[in-house]
């Protein structure tokens, strides 16, 4: 149920009887019509470029178009008026039945309102978090976190087929590093004096893992090498930190479909056979690197080593898969993980990286394009830094951590529903100040308090409601007669809760989830001031004397908190039913 494409598609029949009428000439392309908010609402409730797009392909003035298609569309019983304006933009009104209709089709519809056929069941594999396991996540990861799980939940509600994914990076030389780190906490457990060297872990959250590592193997390992247990070891701190990670995200509220291990693509020839598929489409040759401009990256040599003509899918410089050595550039297992999606028939990928990834997007999209020939597409979401306050100062290390503020330290101090919310106060790619008193405030200036405040306000109506006599379920309110709700304050909720469906598929489009967080806000600031209004004006109050009066009423803040909770589910936030 959208109303916006409800209308779209009566300007296009509209533009088809022109058509046979002779008023426009035949066949004209109408895929860049639209049918939108105006900017200022007090030009009417929609309008349409329809005459500004069609003027040039049909060598009319867009004015000519403007008028003959209003005199069509105002003589539809859904459209009160039909203005041209300016050149010939098109501002339409429409019938008060339609707006109060909208409110008795959402709670038809429940929190299905707003669900959209865009992905028409593609499927679409959505990798974030993808932490080092080396230790607990941290502010940085959680914002990740929380973006990937509500554009996975977008995605899904926007009708594709969403697939969560972790990639465990556990392959390289780092989880040899936790490994050792975890031999000494091992030693500590047996009493032993031991000094981190530098480059090691030395946070506490290794000291129950070191315990546990003594209880398991007794003392095996005491005074042997790294023959014996480097490789037993980095297994087991290796779980042991993914079990820790496994936790840290089910406190956030995230619970991911699959986690797919690097490790498991070395000697296997999972790498050899994405390289192999490159090669054959003549993409893998051996050459020397010209040293980049500016800063050298740890992956150049000044020497002749295998090479992905990266160049040939959009890149700046072909990038090495192989050092001259023999061994792999961590781009190459890289390479291997994203041709197993592509193997798994996924549609679409989204790859959610930290910003200090920017230099790895051009890369990856050139490594999908050549191994998918181009029917893949990648998009790569980057994620801004979180600057962390409290009393107007930055918020210090973590002690567990020993070097960073850890997602639990942010949950447990503000809980997961705050922290999801003001994590999708802004952009992915700009950064984000996350003040500690600010998200616990209770004013309009906390976006999640103003939310969930509407939300309650609604339930504590409901209530009271109930305690006169109402009943309250939505399919009696669905039957109620809505020829009341004609107030502007009472029509601007309306046309708000009419913009959620084209909002969720602009949202999902643009991989954009703060879209949502942004429109909640909107909505709530138009409920809480038709509460005001109510105020001063009897009339606009949803509790009337009268239990029959006061059922027609509850209906629009009834339609708000569904549309309310149906867009805090997407974002992973619980909807509140008292503010306490």
């Amino acid at each position: 149920m959208n109303l916006f494409d409800e209308i779209r598609s009566l300007v296009l029949d509209s533009l088809d009887a022109l058509e046979r009428d002779g008023v426009l000439p035949q066949g004209l392309e109408r895929r860049a019509v639209s049918v939108e908010p105006p900017r200022d609402p007090a030009h009417g409730d929609m309008a349409t470029n329809a005459a500004m797009v069609l003027a040039k392909p049909a060598k009319m003035k867009p004015r000519d178009i403007a008028e003959a298609l209003a005199a069509l569309l105002v003589a539809d019983p859904r459209i009160d008026t039909a203005e041209v304006a300016g050149p010939g933009f098109l501002n339409l009104r429409l019938a008060a039945g339609q707006w109060q209709g909208l409110v008795t089709g959402i709670l038809k519809a429940g929190d299905t309102y707003g669900r959209s056929t865009l992905g028409t069941g593609k499927r679409v594999n959505v990798e974030y978090v993808s932490a080092n396991p080396t230790g607990p996540m941290h502010v940085g990861h959680t914002r990740g976190a929380v973006f990937g799980d509500a554009l996975a939940s977008l995605l899904a509600f926007a009708g594709y087929d969403v697939t969560r994914e972790y990639y465990i990076n556990d392959g390289g030389a780092q989880v040899d590093v936790l490994a050792r780190s975890v031999y000494l906490r091992y030693l500590e457990a047996f009493g032993q004096e031991v000094a981190f060297p530098d480059g090691t872990y030395p946070g506490d959250y290794l000291i129950a893992v070191g315990q546990a590592l003594k209880d398991k193997v007794g003392d095996a390992y005491l005074d042997k090498g790294e023959d014996v247990w480097l490789d037993a070891v980095r297994s087991f701190a290796t779980e042991a930190m993914m079990d820790l990670i496994r936790a840290d995200l089910a406190a956030l509220g995230v619970t991911m479909d699959n986690f797919y291990s690097e490790k498991a693509l070395y000697g296997t020839g999972k790498i050899e056979a994405a390289l192999a598929t490159l090669s054959a489409k003549g993409l893998i040759y051996e050459g020397v690197l010209e040293p980049p401009k500016g800063k050298t990256p740890e992956d150049w040599e000044p020497r002749e080593q295998t090479l992905f003509k990266s160049t040939a899918h959009g890149d700046d410089v072909d990038r090495p898969v192989k050092k001259s050595d023999g061994s792999w550039t961590y781009f190459a297992p890289d390479i291997a993980y994203h041709y197993d999606k592509v193997s798994r028939g996924f549609d679409a990928l989204v790859d959610v990286f930290g910003a200090d990834h920017g230099g790895y997007v051009k890369r990856m999209k050139a490594a999908v394009s050549a191994l998918s020939d181009g029917k893949v597409p990648l998009d790569v979401k980057l994620i801004q830094l979180v600057k962390l306050t409290q009393n107007g100062e930055p918020v210090k290390m973590s002690k567990r951590a020993g070097t960073f503020v850890t997602l639990r330290d942010v949950v447990d101090q503000v809980g997961a529903d705050v922290t999801r919310f003001v994590m999708l106060t802004r952009k992915n790619d700009a950064p984000l100040e996350f003040d500690f008193d600010k998200v616990l405030e209770q004013s309009k200036d906390n976006p999640v308090f103003y939310v969930q405040y509407a939300h309650a306000r609604v339930c504590s109506v409901l209530r009271k409601a109930v305690e006169m006599g109402v009943d309250v379920s939505d399919a009696n309110l669905a039957q109620q007669d809505l020829s009341v709700l004609t107030d502007p304050a009472e029509l601007a909720v309306i046309r708000k809760l009419a913009e959620w469906p084209r909002l969720v598929e602009i949202a999902a489009s643009g991989s954009e989830p703060h879209r949502v967080a942004f429109y909640l806000y909107d909505l709530a600031s138009e409920f809480h001031a038709l509460w005001n209004r109510g105020n001063d004006n009897p009339a606009l109050r949803f509790l009337q004397d009268d239990p029959q009066a006061t059922a027609a009423k509850i209906v629009l803040p009834r339609a708000v908190a569904v549309v309310i909770s149906t867009g805090l589910g997407i974002l992973g936030v619980t909807p509140v039913e008292e503010m306490r």
